[in-house]
Order: structure tokens, then sequence, then C-alpha cells
């Protein structure tokens, strides 16, 4: 059995553009990326916390340490700058492994910096 499950997360990220002309993604700050352990053109989910939207895209990398959060062309429509986002990317796991990974899960500040990172544990024990 094979189980999707959330391998990393921004939490709480600022919106610092939307650019409707663009076409479509959302860019985020490649020092965030890393952090994540999200990769150029990886699928994530993009949940707003201002307005409830929730929307698919693709990844692609921003400027090193900008603090750059921009949704892109048609997903600019859900979201205003100022919006704060949790963007989530998933794995697909075995279900053993499923069992023992821990998520990235990094916390960042109004800027978009880093303010904590952690592994969830999982079932609320560290593997």
């Amino acid at each position: 059995m094979f189980r999707m499950m959330m391998k990393s997360k921004i939490h709480k990220a600022t919106v610092t553009e939307a650019n409707l002309q663009y076409v479509g993604s959302i860019t985020i700050d490649s020092a965030l990326m890393e952090a994540t352990d999200i990769l150029p053109n990886e699928k994530v989910q993009v949940v707003n916390n201002n307005n409830g939207a929730r929307l698919e895209t693709y990844v692609i990398p921003g400027e090193r340490n900008s603090g750059v959060i921009c949704l892109n062309g048609a997903a600019a429509r859900l979201v205003q700058v100022g919006d704060q986002v949790i963007i989530i990317s998933y794995a697909m796991l075995t279900d053993d492994e499923a069992h023992q990974y821990n998520p990235k899960i990094i916390f960042v500040n109004d800027q978009n910096v880093p303010t904590k990172i952690v592994e969830e544990e999982v079932h609320g024990q560290k593997s």
C-alpha cells in the first residue's frame, strides 16, 4: 500500500507578489525551497489563510534570501499581496515509510525569514 503524506511545508508565508500575466506557478525563495526539500517544478498545494482558497501548482525558484513568495498566472487571482499562505509538498510513501517519515516544517516571519525549523514527529514520537 502507498500513502500520500505531507513531505514538508512552509507555514504562514507572506505573499510578496501576485503576477497575473505570468504563465503560471508559484515563485519561492530558493533558500526556503532548499530548507523544505522542494525542487523546481515540484507540485505543491497552497492554502490561503486569509480567504480559504486552496490551489495546486508547481514551483519555480526565486532569488535566494529574497523572501519572495509570488503567485503567478491564474493563481494570482486567489491571493492578495500580504496574504498569509501555507505551502505544502507531498510524497508517495510505502506504508512502512509513512510510519517513519518526519516532514520538515519551516515557520517564517512576515519577511519570510525562517524563525523555526522542525521535523514533525510521527504519531507523537520521534523515530
